[in-house]
């Protein structure tokens, strides 16, 4: 790489930086807005056309905020967390390709800033990392609510964390690479939505006095964790659409060819994060207790068998050929829906419940 390749790249990487910020600040309008929308209000609507900068008066306001440092806490500590809670959220979207690029000074600059072998490995990776802000901003507070408050998001974060794994393994089993530019280049007929439907897959709630693991946070401080969740959840959403909905893949006109790729990857993750925003301010919140639960007894043993499952669809074409696969298939699904057809015929009748004394 010449002088002008490392220009190139730090123009990339800023250019990322401050859309990440202005797609947070535009993500916090869009949140209360739909949630305006359902509960038939207006929202925000004084700062900017229809309150489109709201959030920009929250983050100067926050920043200006005097900061205050509880006096058991331990301080270093307590300053380090909220960066160790923002930074990996950054780096993770570094590996997602988001276009194909543009020629400039005779250069190709693709729309991604890197592209490791191991790109899912590096998301995974800054995914984990952000656990240690959370674990850290919770026992450098020293107070017990914001411990008790880390302990459970940790505990969540875990046992949902590992299902997810499970089923990114089986999409990069059936994709054939762990480099997210070859996970979209292997979607150029038939998204992995469609084959790897089953795969496709709450620090705290808005309803709780104290709210978790950043309580005794203020300020800029504060600020730095909002930043953060909201720039994971793009990240989050750039994910899905990379490896599941084609990545930027879609129709386009000839004409201005760098465009549509990335109007169609914009368009892609804007609808995930509204997915979010429905399904989170439409269902109720689930117990933290029940969320592991579910992910430990049913999404991992699941993720498990859809794991297998697409390794014997990948590999057993070649060594039986797809005919015999095919068949055994069928096999396979008539006799589950033979069982299903007839257990209700022979199993045994539930017991009435005994009585309880009065």
């Amino acid at each position: 790489m010449d002088w002008l390749d490392w220009i190139l790249l730090v123009v990339r990487v800023v250019v990322v930086f401050f859309a990440l910020l202005i797609t947070v600040m535009l993500l916090i309008w869009l949140e209360r807005k739909v949630a305006a929308d359902m509960q038939t209000r207006m929202g925000p609507m004084r700062a900017g056309p229809r309150g489109v900068l709201i959030t920009l008066a929250d983050g100067i306001k926050l920043f200006f905020k005097e900061g205050i440092t509880p006096t058991l806490a331990d301080r270093p500590v307590y300053l380090l967390a909220p960066v160790i809670a923002m930074i990996p959220a950054f780096l993770a979207f570094a590996v997602i390709p988001f276009g194909t690029g543009v020629t400039l000074f005779g250069r190709r600059v693709p729309f991604q800033i890197a592209d490791p072998d191991v790109g899912i490995l590096w998301v995974l990776a800054m995914g984990s990392l952000m656990v240690y802000g959370i674990v850290l901003a919770g026992w450098s507070s020293g107070s017990n609510y914001p411990l008790l408050g880390s302990i459970r998001s940790t505990a969540q974060m875990i046992s949902y964390e590992v299902g997810m794994g499970l089923a990114l393994v089986a999409v990069l089993l059936y994709s054939g690479s762990l480099q997210m530019s070859e996970i979209v280049a292997s979607q150029d007929r038939v998204w992995n939505v469609i084959p790897q439907f089953p795969a496709f897959d709450l620090p705290e709630a808005e309803t709780e006095l104290v709210a978790g693991y950043f309580t005794e946070y203020s300020g800029i401080k504060f600020a730095m964790f909002y930043l953060g969740e909201y720039v994971n959840m793009v990240v989050v959403s750039s994910i899905a659409v990379t490896l599941f909905l084609g990545g930027w893949r879609g129709p386009h006109p000839t004409f201005l060819a760098w465009l549509w790729p990335l109007l169609w990857f914009i368009v892609k993750v804007v609808a995930i994060v509204y997915l979010y925003i429905w399904v989170r301010l439409t269902l109720p919140r689930i117990r933290y207790d029940r969320l592991m639960s579910f992910g430990w007894k049913f999404l991992i043993p699941f993720g498990l068998l859809w794991v297998l499952a697409t390794a014997a669809v990948v590999v057993l074409p070649d060594v039986y050929g797809r005919g015999t696969l095919f068949t055994g298939a069928l096999i396979v699904a008539g006799a589950v829906l033979v069982v299903l057809l007839v257990w209700p015929l022979v199993a045994p009748g539930r017991r009435p419940a005994e009585e309880t004394p009065p």
